[in-house]
């Protein structure tokens, strides 16, 4: 493979998954034996370039006008002709678990001051060539990545990124697209596209904004589609949403890489087109590490004593649930399965605690602010609205953690708004010693119970370290899961399935009327069958703990990056050729 082109939002820092995904990548053996050349191309201004410099080097610049190799007379032209700044430089990703370090080229395009004519231009080619209306759409989201296109097609022009033909471009969601089409309307062989979808943004919608969430909304998918129906028969026009627009063109690419069986459904469920075009599976990798009793439990003893310094107890359990803090994540299941389990536990005698690692904000409090808030009212035990503790996102979350609080004996939830995990970004009460690392190590259960999740790396983080990954069927890793172990499951992940109706016979007009108290009936058959799995899964004394890391190692390994860019990715995209 000649080169590839990963156009995306996370050019130049992680923000969320496909930055997981390219930092699995770049970090893979096999796809650094196989790829000869990679770039990164994106949207930059000031604040990028100053990413770009901490995390890779900056080649040329003409913001802030940087030339290390007269790229000047390369890159002016498009520069002019299309009212574009241009930053270049490359990018390094290092595993330091393996040593495996690569530096992909970075490409990044200034769109603030396009110039009208040439864009106008090719908002009119997307309507007459792909049918895509841009005067509907009155976004940053959508008119960036349109700036985007043209501008850095030429570009990756100028820095031949396609002299050994055919390069490919692989359009990360709806953000590549726009340069994607731009390469398709050109009609030459130097490029071949490929839309990554990391989730369908239509059904995302569709689920998440309809009150029977995955209940209704997948059991709807298998009915509609053996009808022959597709999500505009059934949910409406969805023209007006500028993503759905975006993603039904990948019609156009020459392959959709779908990142979990779900997913793939998912791309077959937006129109007849679909269902003849090139979709593979290609799932996301999972970190694997190789860790010993002894090490687990130092992280879980170190977890404990936060836990006593801050609740004056010592939990039997720790819990944990680090995530975005979005309705996806469906975190109310967390609190319905851990009052079914806090009742089996008076039983038992035993205590936990569930460590939710989960903030709306997009930057970590500060230091000093979270001194404040831990010595005036014991956060994060307490909590209290506004800035700079609760947004409103969190405070709905927490009136529901509070009614637990209150109510449970054995078992307590802690809200950490916070990003990172240490003492200095989480207060004295957190023992010195404390890293990040020790979350994935030491808790006993990871839950990630989601109600849209196209793959879901976070949830099986822990299964090197021995964790009991609680996800839900319509997980994308849960296939994966399903694929490496021959469908027969596996102790160490525990699936949820809150789609399984108790009338089998359903009709599609039935399972459309499913609502929030038909959800919630079904929601709370599930979480007290979990709660039970979980009592008999969780390992209490030292072999099972031992077998469960020794059985989560082996697992992992035979889902990591190495095995999805292997089997998965690269011979996805040799069939392109």
């Amino acid at each position: 493979m000649s080169t590839l082109i990963h156009v995306t939002h996370e050019a130049v820092q992680k923000v969320g998954g496909i930055g997981a995904v390219l930092q699995g990548f770049f970090t893979s053996r096999a796809y650094n034996q196989s790829v000869g050349r990679s770039i990164l191309v994106g949207p930059g201004d000031a604040g990028t370039q100053d990413l770009l410099v901490r995390a890779g080097k900056i080649l040329y610049s003409s913001l802030s006008h940087v030339d290390a190799g007269g790229w000047g007379a390369k890159f002016r032209p498009v520069q002019e002709r299309y009212g574009v700044g241009i930053i270049y430089g490359t990018r390094t990703f290092i595993d330091k678990t393996t040593g495996v370090e690569s530096n992909p080229e970075v490409l990044l395009l200034d769109v603030s001051n396009p110039d009208l004519g040439q864009l106008g231009e090719f908002k009119r080619m997307l309507y007459e060539r792909f049918g895509i209306r841009s005067d509907l759409y009155h976004t940053w989201e959508y008119e960036q990545y349109v700036r985007l296109a043209a501008p850095g097609l030429a570009a990756l022009a100028a820095i031949e990124a396609a002299k050994s033909r055919p390069a490919v471009i692989l359009a990360h969601e709806f953000m590549g697209m726009p340069l994607a089409l731009a390469a398709i309307a050109q009609n030459s062989d130097a490029y071949k596209t490929v839309f990554y979808a990391h989730e369908v943004a239509t059904m995302r919608r569709v689920a998440e904004g309809h009150p029977g969430h995955d209940t209704m909304f997948y059991n709807v998918l298998e009915q509609a589609m053996a009808k022959g129906k597709f999500v505009e028969d059934v949910f409406g026009l969805q023209a007006p949403f500028f993503k759905h627009a975006l993603v039904s063109a990948a019609r156009f690419c020459d392959a959709v890489l779908c990142v979990g069986d779900h997913v793939m459904s998912e791309m077959k469920f937006l129109g007849a087109d679909f269902a003849s075009k090139n979709l593979r599976l290609a799932y996301n990798g999972v970190p694997a590490y190789d860790v010993s009793l002894d090490d687990v439990e130092q992280s879980k003893a170190r977890l404990q004593k936060y836990t006593e310094a801050i609740l004056e107890f010592k939990p039997d359990f720790v819990f944990s649930h680090v995530t975005r803090m979005a309705l996806s994540k469906g975190m109310w299941r967390d609190l319905k399965v851990l009052w079914h389990l806090e009742r089996k536990f008076r039983q038992t005698g035993q205590t936990g605690v569930l460590y939710l690692l989960s903030s709306e904000l997009g930057a970590p409090r500060k230091g000093h602010e979270i001194l404040d808030m831990e010595s005036r009212y014991s956060w994060p035990v307490g909590h209290r609205e506004g800035y700079p503790d609760l947004s409103g996102g969190e405070a709905d979350f927490y009136v529901h953690m509070q009614k637990f609080n209150a109510c449970a004996r054995q078992i307590r939830v802690i809200l950490v708004n916070q990003f990172g995990w240490s003492r200095a970004s989480c207060g004295v009460a957190m023992p010195p010693d404390m890293e990040f690392i020790d979350v994935r190590k030491g808790t006993d259960i990871e839950f990630g119970q989601s109600i849209y999740e196209p793959f879901g790396i976070a949830q099986l983080e822990p299964l090197s370290f021995g964790g009991l990954c609680v996800i839900t069927n319509i997980c994308g890793c849960a296939g994966f899961v399903d694929k490496v172990t021959g469908g027969r499951g596996t102790p160490n992940v525990l699936v949820a399935d809150y789609t399984k109706l108790a009338d089998g016979g359903a009709t599609l007009d039935k399972v459309l009327a499913i609502g929030p108290r038909e959800r919630n009936a079904i929601e709370e058959r599930e979480a007290e069958r979990i709660a039970g799995e979980i009592l008999k899964r969780l390992p209490t004394d030292r072999q099972s703990r031992e077998a469960f890391i020794k059985n989560g190692g082996e697992l992992a390994k035979k889902m990591s990056w190495e095995v999805v860019s292997r089997d998965y990715l690269l011979p996805a995209l040799n069939e392109l050729k």
